[in-house]
This record gives C-alpha cells, structure tokens and sequence, in this order.
C-alpha cells in the first residue's frame, strides 16, 4: 500500500512541477508580448520566489514596473511599497508617493489611506499614517503576489 501510495504522489508532484512549468512559460510569453497581468505575476513570481524559481528582487521589480506603467493599479501600489523599502530597487520616498498618487488617482483604497485621504483621515481619530505606511510597504509585496498569482 505505501508503495502505490508514494507512486500516486510521485506521479501527482511531477504532473504538478510540469503544470507549473508550462504555465511559467505561458506567463512569461505572455508578459513579453506586453500583458500587464502577466507582467505583475512574473512580478509576483520572482518576488516570492515560488515553485522552483529563484527569489529576485531586481527580476521582481522589473517585471511589476512594467505592469504598472500601464496603468495596473495594484501594480502601482506594489512600486510604491518597493520603492518605500528599497525592495530590488533603490530607496526613494519620493518615487514611492508618486507610485501611492497614481493608484489614489484611480481611487484605490489603500493608496488612499496610506496618503491619508480615505474617510479615517477626513473624521477626528488621530491616526499615525507613517506607521501605517511602513508596515504597509511590508505586506503589500507578499499580499500582492499572492493574489496577481491567483489571478487568471
């Protein structure tokens, strides 16, 4: 029994590992030919390092700047959180309220509370924006490539 156990699951991981392979290349043509969500998922990818293919910050913020030059919102509030801890990219707070600007502009939710304008900030509750802001450049790289990857 264990036998035909450890075969199924042999069989099962190899029919996984090639399935990720082809869908690997499938993403990666995709990206190539300019599809910005396929950009974000190579993105996403290499930032999380998954099934085989090696973590790479600089390959990370590569691929998701190019998503996010054309326009993907979460792609946009990815930069910024790069950007504001140097993920793969040089440090710089100013590139990364840029980044935070352009997705507030298309009214996305956390690039409008992290810039302080959602209705938190517009009510009387003090609230510590920079603190927020950081611990938010921590997540939303991880919480970002986790869903560009469960994206179709």
């Amino acid at each position: 029994m264990k036998v035909i156990q450890t075969m199924i699951l042999s069989y099962f991981m190899m029919f996984s590992m090639n399935s990720f392979a082809n869908t690997f290349a499938e993403i990666q043509q995709q990206a190539e030919l300019g599809n910005a969500l396929a950009q974000a998922q190579m993105g996403a990818i290499y930032q999380l390092g998954r099934n085989g293919v090696t973590k790479d910050p600089q390959k990370s913020a590569n691929w998701m700047l190019k998503a996010a030059n054309q326009g993907l919102v979460e792609a946009e509030v990815f930069m910024a959180a790069l950007y504001d801890r140097g993920l793969g990219v040089k440090r710089d707070v100013n590139t990364a309220t840029q980044w935070y600007e352009k997705a507030a502009a298309q009214q996305h939710g956390t690039a409008l509370a992290i810039l302080g304008r959602n209705n938190v900030a517009k009510g009387g509750i003090a609230f510590n924006y920079k603190s927020m802001r950081i611990r938010a450049s921590k997540q939303i790289p991880v919480e970002y490539s986790k869903r560009f990857l469960k994206q179709k």
